[in-house]
C-alpha cells in the first residue's frame, strides 16, 4: 500500500461523500469529510492537508469563497494548498475559466466513479509532489 496522504472532502451530500472517503480511505489515504463550506474552511486554514476536494455548492461559505480564502492563506502563509473542485454545475465560461486558474483541478461528479476519483487524485499527488 502506497504512502497515504490526508486528504479533507468538503461535500454537503452524504451519499457522496462516503462513496469518496470508502474509496479514497480504501487506498490508504487519511480523509477528513467537512458537510459545509464553514467547517470545510475552518478544517482547511486548521490543518496542512495534502489535498482538498471541494464542492461549489455547499451549504454556509460557497466553496469559491472557500477557495479564495484558501488561496489568500496560502498567500500569507507562502504555502500552496492542492484544490481540486468538485461540482455537478454547468459552469458558465468566465467562472469555469477562473476556478480552474485558481484551483489546481476542476472534476464533475457526475462523470467520475469513486474508483476513477482515486486514480485522479493519485496520479495528481505523485505528479505534483516530483
Amino acid at each position: 500500500m502506497q504512502n497515504g496522504k490526508s486528504i479533507l472532502i468538503v461535500e454537503d451530500e452524504h451519499f457522496i461523500s462516503e462513496l469518496y472517503d470508502r474509496a479514497l480511505q480504501k487506498a490508504g489515504h487519511k480523509v477528513t469529510i467537512a458537510m459545509s463550506g464553514t467547517d470545510g474552511l475552518q478544517a482547511a486554514l486548521k490543518q496542512n492537508f495534502d489535498l482538498v476536494l471541494l464542492d461549489i455548492l455547499v451549504p454556509g461559505i460557497s466553496g469559491i469563497d472557500v477557495l479564495e480564502k484558501i488561496r489568500e492563506n496560502d498567500k500569507v502563509t507562502n504555502t500552496h494548498t492542492k484544490v481540486i473542485i468538485t461540482t455537478n454545475l454547468d459552469q458558465d465560461e468566465p467562472t469555469r475559466e477562473k476556478l480552474e486558474r485558481t484551483a489546481d483541478g476542476y472534476l464533475v461528479k457526475a462523470e467520475i466513479t469513486p474508483n476513477e476519483l482515486v486514480e485522479v487524485v493519485d496520479e495528481f499527488l505523485n505528479h505534483k509532489n516530483n
